[in-house]
């Protein structure tokens, strides 16, 4: 009988500590920037900043404020990189960029292969779309 309660508190152990490494796994996984279409979103950084390379452009762009200040702005809708590297070439940030759409204020009508988007603040109105919303709108109804 002792053995079966050493099992349990063990089992008991055993599930705790894999349910917190299954958070801080999930926790890790949403780590980045995130950037919404067609928005701007401000980074400051630790120390001044040499190089700035974004991965994919035609999904964010940044532009330098001053040496410690950056301003990612969303273009298209998917994931790239973000790394800003010190005069000495060590990084500062290398992170995942996200750019999303605004699902709170906004809607997308579906008419077999057309899409339009709506921004619906506080009237349902045609929203702007870049360039590169375009080609990821016409990418999608392919």
């Amino acid at each position: 009988m002792r053995r079966a309660q050493i099992f349990k508190v063990l089992l008991r152990h055993f599930l705790l500590v894999a349910a917190a490494a299954a958070m801080t796994t999930t926790a890790h996984a949403e780590a980045g920037i995130k950037v919404i279409m067609n928005q701007a979103r401000i980074v400051k950084l630790a120390r001044g900043a040499d190089t700035i390379v974004v991965g994919n452009p035609a999904i964010a762009d940044a532009s330098v404020q001053d040496a410690n200040t950056i301003i990612l702005t969303g273009k298209g809708f998917g994931v790239t990189n973000l790394v800003v590297l010190d005069r000495d070439g060590a990084p500062i940030i290398d992170e995942q960029v996200t750019v999303v759409r605004q699902t709170t204020s906004s809607v997308r009508i579906y008419r077999r292969a057309s899409i339009q988007t709506l921004s619906c603040t506080p009237y349902c109105e045609g929203s702007y779309k870049s360039e590169a919303e375009l080609a990821s709108d016409a990418q999608m109804g392919q």
